[in-house]
């Protein structure tokens, strides 16, 4: 089964079939670059759909739309070529519907290309730095290609695959694809701390990509007995580990035990999770199902936006009209923190994109997360909790929560916006009437 040398993928791969891949650092560069490099043979007088999920990689170019469709959920950095070039269609689904669509044939996997670490004593492979929404795909793909790195740590938990489901393998030929190092600086710092003073010892987090999440995790040092249920896990977990705060021992679910769908970062969080026992990888049908999430006590979901407006509406896909980023899991998780008891549901975002405000009247993009989802907004000027209120009380905790510069003119825009909502901003900045009058 093991095969030597240069993938040749027409032997596996037809006209008119959906290839999908681990996306981020499970991608599995020795196949998805012989896709590429093989695509005219591959797709011959046809064409082949590919499943575009988080890339890191830079592998996928619009020049290669010559012979390849993409289709898929979100946009990386590394792929934001594909969305200026109009080549990618976006299907706005949440996660957690990802494993259906892909059982019931909505989204349809034929050829499914994973990246694992070499075969355990019994011959068997596990799926490496990613579970998600693969073990749908192995339940319907009918070819899957392997592509073992002996780098790849060995993870609790997930699925495994015998060499009798496997149609080829072949020896990894590149490094391990490592996440983008997220810096963060003053700002989201101020947006963490904010965050951390929300967070009670004994929550468990779930904790989404960027700047201020990794930076949230830092802020969390002090903290005691956190527990980890999240999609995606970043290189931040390792110092939290490190510093007990991390210990998962008052979860009301998997005790003792944190659980993720992916791994996104490098050699750090591979070593950390290498045959960790408190670590368990588990795929989208757990890590986002709406009954595990609620059932999860002092479940706090934290996660990003490019942008919010004054009543709590959220956008997460697109800014300057360019596909950015995804609905992704935010709605799931949020929902979920709302559900589970003690628990809170958190967006949190920089004030400002350069000298723009961040909090807006109208979004520039589409509404990802809806204002009655809405939870507890934060930038580094405070907390807005939206939770159970009404309009006029939204816009002013988010106006309060705003750039300083930018306050004057959302409370001029809000007249606009809720007639009633500014009037309420207007008695709150006159002083009362003298009695009598």
């Amino acid at each position: 089964m093991r095969r030597p040398g240069e993938p040749l993928l027409h032997d596996w791969i037809r006209p008119g079939d959906t290839v999908m891949w681990g996306q981020g650092t499970a991608e599995p560069l020795t196949l998805t670059r012989a896709l590429v490099a093989q695509r005219a043979s591959v797709a011959g007088q046809g064409r082949v759909r590919v499943w575009v999920g988080l890339g890191f990689a830079g592998t996928l170019h619009p020049e290669h739309a010559d012979f390849l469709d993409f289709v898929g959920y979100i946009c990386g950095a590394a792929q934001r070529g594909l969305s200026q070039a109009g080549v990618l269609d976006v299907v706005p689904a949440h996660y957690s519907q990802l494993p259906d669509m892909i059982r019931t044939g909505a989204l349809k996997v034929d050829v499914l290309m994973l990246q694992v670490p070499p075969p355990d004593v019994e011959g068997r492979f596990q799926l490496g730095l990613a579970h998600e929404y693969l073990g749908a795909a192995l339940d319907v793909a009918r070819t899957v290609l392997v592509e073992v790195h002996p780098e790849l740590p060995q993870l609790q938990g997930g699925l495994s695959l015998g060499p009798e489901r496997i149609a080829a393998c072949f020896d990894a030929r590149h490094p391990l694809v490592d996440a983008p190092v997220a810096r963060s600086g003053p700002v989201e710092q101020a947006i963490a701390a904010h965050i951390a003073g929300l967070v009670e010892d004994g929550a468990t987090l779930q904790v989404g990509i960027g700047a201020v999440p990794e930076a949230v995790y830092a802020a969390l040092v002090n903290h005691r007995d956190l527990g980890l249920h999240s999609g995606a896990v970043g290189d931040g977990i390792v110092a939290l580990a490190e510093s007990g705060a991390l210990t998962h021992a008052r979860k009301s679910l998997d005790p003792g035990v944190g659980v993720v769908g992916i791994l996104l970062g490098g050699p750090r969080l591979r070593a950390f999770a290498h045959r960790n026992t408190s670590l368990s990888l588990r795929g989208t049908d757990y890590t986002h199902h709406p009954d595990v999430l609620a059932a999860q006590e002092r479940l706090v979901a934290i996660n990003a936006a490019i942008e919010v407006d004054l009543t709590g509406q959220v956008n997460a896909e697109v800014a300057d009209g360019v596909y950015v980023g995804a609905v992704g899991g935010a709605v799931d998780f949020l929902r979920g923190a709302r559900r589970s008891r003690g628990g809170l549901p958190i967006v949190g975002l920089p004030a400002q994109a350069g000298a723009r405000s961040r909090i807006v009247l109208n979004l520039g993009g589409p509404t990802s997360t809806s204002r009655a989802d809405a939870g507890l907004i934060v930038t580094e000027y405070g907390v807005a909790d939206l939770r159970d209120q009404p309009l006029s009380v939204r816009v002013r905790r988010m106006i309060d929560i705003a750039a300083p510069e930018h306050r004057e003119a959302l409370e001029r825009e809000a007249f606009t916006l809720l007639p009633r909502a500014g009037a309420a901003l207007d008695r709150a900045a006159s002083p009362p009437s003298p009695s009598g009058t």
